[in-house]
């Protein structure tokens, strides 16, 4: 029409009456084929979608079983029908390498000379590794080392007196009873914790590890740990192996004693009974485990708009499989866990959202990445993954909305974090969930232990979508039969509105450093120990433990530390894995100044670090 009015030029009123009748009808168009909505959530669609993402065959969605796979290709199908484009680099998929756990190989072996008489213990009957272990040999002398503590709170340490450098140390489970008083609560203390006993005896110069049950509570049997149903780092750096109490306690009486009489000891007055075995007796552990490792696949797809800017809506889809380790249900360990919650119910809302912007494709100012991580329950591995290596351009995302754990909300009650990480999102939501009648608690921070932790890392806004925690996360009741899909689809489009906004907001929100976190209720506490203030990069390394970020005005940053940054030494304590230094900071105080060596660009870097109190 505007050629139309080139090309017949004239002043008269009839030819300037069409024009600008025309010039308003091309505006209206405009603003018609601009999206001011989007479709709504279908609540028995979503439902369905969870179903079918905890069926048996989908194996509980493990990163090491084929029903992982299986849910990535029911992605990847549902995305293609859609029509939504590829994301990844050639495909919907982009694979990644994760270590899922170990395995026992051929050669374990466990013997034990005193004298002239050489006993050989049996695998999974008298001895058994832990899957944390250092595989390798050690042939040493034995020292027995109490519960394996230094509580320098309690002023209790069982290597004081006693020279384990070399040696092969034999410890209790659990803890001296006095603890208990000491602390002031009836639970158990750090002290406990295998993995804890494990790094102190290495830090204090051990060789292995070996661990007995000791004293048995009434109708408890002396049983082996399942390989595998311990959590722990790949390696701990030290062998690591349990035995039973009665070949232990031939050890103890080569050395005129009893296990029972020396734990009492311990326990009635709360001070070590640390000793050296005779020199007549003899050990040697040799511990043979693979690490196993899996290949999985994050699941993008991609909704063009008219700018190369894009706006993230994900989810992980990945869940425990039969439990291990991170089962919350020990006793069912092997049953499937399908994880109908977590996180089935925030892939289903991924899905529902496809369905309802897919329509859009190309009308919205900035495209919609549809983002299924894998890896999530290992440490946030699929996400980290993509964002070091982004199949779109990384400074392009807008935004990141993550949905983790949507499905079961209560009494209109919800969680949402992250507002304060981007400068316009607080009135972009409040106007997206204006109508919804939830009732919304807020936090400003972005870091939790989600996804979108990955992105705020990269300094992208983002929001976390959360229902809280319950009784059946982690364990084989979380099914589909609980999920309260009315609700969960409310929330799915106030999610969708608020990318909708995103996607053709004017300008795009600015990242902020949000100082100060609170944590989102139900969720987990905010640490361990004084607070330090890096941000763990949860890709795994070699050696280390290397910062994703640093957050703004922490002791870390303070003392010149940066995102990229790879911790290798806290203090005197070596860090080989984000255990030690877990265990290093639990072990410091409020006020400390810690010499710190990190590695940057490869060069050793020192640093003073003053922990402070944490809030």
């Amino acid at each position: 029409m505007i050629l139309f009015w080139k090309n017949h030029a004239s002043s008269t009123r009839l030819s300037r009456t069409l024009f600008a009748f025309a010039l308003s009808a091309l505006v209206t168009l405009q603003a018609l084929a601009a999206p001011q909505s989007i479709g709504t959530a279908d609540p028995s669609r979503y439902l369905d979608d969870i179903k079918s993402l905890t069926a048996p065959s989908m194996e509980g969605r493990g990163d090491d079983t084929k029903g992982l796979a299986r849910a990535a290709h029911l992605l990847e199908k549902r995305y293609h029908e859609l029509g939504l484009k590829p994301a990844g680099t050639n495909s919907y998929f982009q694979p990644f390498t994760v270590i899922t756990g170990a395995k026992l190989q051929a050669d374990n072996r466990f013997s034990v000379q005193e004298g002239d008489q050489k006993q050989g213990l049996k695998l999974n009957q008298d001895f058994v590794p832990f899957s944390f272990s250092s595989s390798g040999s050690v042939s040493a002398p034995l020292v027995f080392a109490g519960f394996g503590a230094s509580a320098d709170e309690f002023g209790y340490d069982d290597y004081a007196g006693v020279d384990v450098k070399d040696k092969i140390v034999v410890i209790l489970r659990y803890e001296p009873a006095g603890f208990a008083e000491k602390s002031g609560n009836t639970g158990l203390t750090r002290h406990s914790q295998l993995i804890s006993k494990a790094i102190n005896a290495r830090n204090h110069g051990a060789k292995a590890v070996v661990l007995v049950n000791g004293k048995l509570g009434e109708g408890e049997d002396d049983l082996l740990t399942r390989f595998g149903s311990v959590s722990g780092p790949a390696n701990t750096g030290i062998v690591l192996v349990q035995v039973k109490n009665d070949v232990a306690d031939r050890w103890f009486h080569a050395a005129g004693k009893s296990m029972a009489d020396v734990q009492g000891q311990i326990n009635h007055a709360t001070k070590p009974q640390s000793f050296a075995f005779p020199e007549t007796l003899h050990m040697s552990i040799n511990v043979d485990i693979e690490t196993t490792r899996a290949t999985v696949n994050n699941v993008l797809a991609y909704l063009p708009g008219k700018t190369d800017e894009y706006v993230i809506i994900g989810a992980h889809y990945d869940h425990l499989g039969r439990g291990n380790y991170d089962s919350l249900a020990p006793s069912q360990i092997g049953q499937i866990h399908p994880g109908a919650d977590d996180n089935a119910s925030g892939t289903a809302g991924v899905l529902e959202l496809a369905r309802v912007f897919a329509p859009l494709k190309g009308q919205l100012q900035r495209g919609v990445l549809f983002a299924s991580f894998a890896g999530e329950e290992l440490g946030l591995l699929g996400s980290a993954h993509w964002v070091q290596e982004p199949t779109l351009p990384l400074d392009k995302a807008v935004a990141m909305l993550n949905m983790d754990m949507i499905g079961r909300i209560k009494d209109d009650k919800v969680y949402i974090g992250g507002i304060g990480t981007g400068s316009t999102l607080k009135p972009m939501l409040e106007k997206a969930e204006a109508k919804s009648n939830f009732k919304v608690e807020y936090s400003a921070g972005g870091y939790s232990a989600s996804d979108h932790t990955s992105f705020v890392t990269k300094h992208i806004p983002v929001l976390f979508f959360f229902s809280g925690l319950h009784s059946d996360y982690h364990k084989p009741s979380d099914t589909w039969e609980k999920i309260n899909p009315q609700a969960a689809a409310r929330l799915v489009d106030v999610v969708g509105n608020t990318g909708l906004e995103l996607a053709e907001a004017a300008d795009r929100p600015t990242f902020v450093a949000v100082v100060e976190d609170k944590p989102l209720a139900g969720g987990s506490g905010g640490g361990y120990g004084p607070y330090f203030g890096s941000i763990p990069d949860f890709g795994q390394v070699e050696n280390g433990v290397k910062f994703s970020d640093v957050k703004p005005a922490s002791p870390a940053e303070k003392a010149g530390l940066k995102a990229g940054d790879i911790l290798v030494q806290f203090g005197d304590k070596p860090i080989k894995n984000l255990y030690d230094f877990t265990d290093a900071l639990r072990r410091s105080k409020v006020g400390d100044v810690v010499d710190v060596t990190v590695l940057r660009d490869g060069k050793p870097v020192k640093a003073s670090v003053k922990l402070e109190q944490r809030k």
